[in-house]
């Protein structure tokens, strides 16, 4: 995997807290400098989202539909949202290196299954990877390999503030 972020922030040790919470979300070893001081964020925590694949040009994550649904017993459609605009965010924070960081500036869906059990795949994969923006489109699948919604999401790179 090549990126910009595990080779400057490897030194970085999480606390045993953040640690647990890395290891429960998928995130390799050579990630946890990079992701030591911050995690992976309540949203992705409290979503279920686990990783399997960590790198600017592709991203995949798993999400369970269980906990996850609207009033009908469905995926709700934010849901579908959260776990493309995860992907794509961190796929640009990988490309965007330790003194940068990426910040959405939009995100767009389209549902085209529902689903009510099981879990939900989302692949990222890089369209554009700039010097300032990137482009993700992010597919989510159920387990039959079937196309449930389709997003992109571009994000601005900008230098960190001090």
């Amino acid at each position: 995997m090549t990126d910009n972020r595990t080779r400057a922030d490897a030194a970085q040790a999480p606390s045993p807290e953040r640690l647990a919470e890395l290891v429960a979300a998928g995130v390799p070893p050579e990630m946890h400098g990079w992701l030591g001081r911050y995690g992976v964020g309540a949203m992705t925590v409290k979503m279920g989202i686990v990783f399997q694949e960590m790198s600017p040009e592709r991203m995949v994550a798993t999400m369970p539909v269980d906990g996850n649904q609207q009033v009908a017993g469905i995926l709700h459609g934010g849901a579908h949202v959260v776990l493309a605009e995860t992907l794509g965010s961190f796929a640009a924070g990988l490309h965007a290196g330790p003194q940068r960081q990426a910040v959405g500036i939009e995100v767009n869906a389209t549902h085209h299954r529902s689903i009510d059990a099981g879990l939900v795949t989302g692949t990222a994969t890089a369209i554009h990877l700039g010097r300032t923006l990137t482009t993700h489109e992010v597919v989510m699948t159920d387990e039959q390999g079937r196309r449930l919604s389709t997003a992109r999401i571009t994000n601005l790179i900008r230098d960190t503030r001090s």
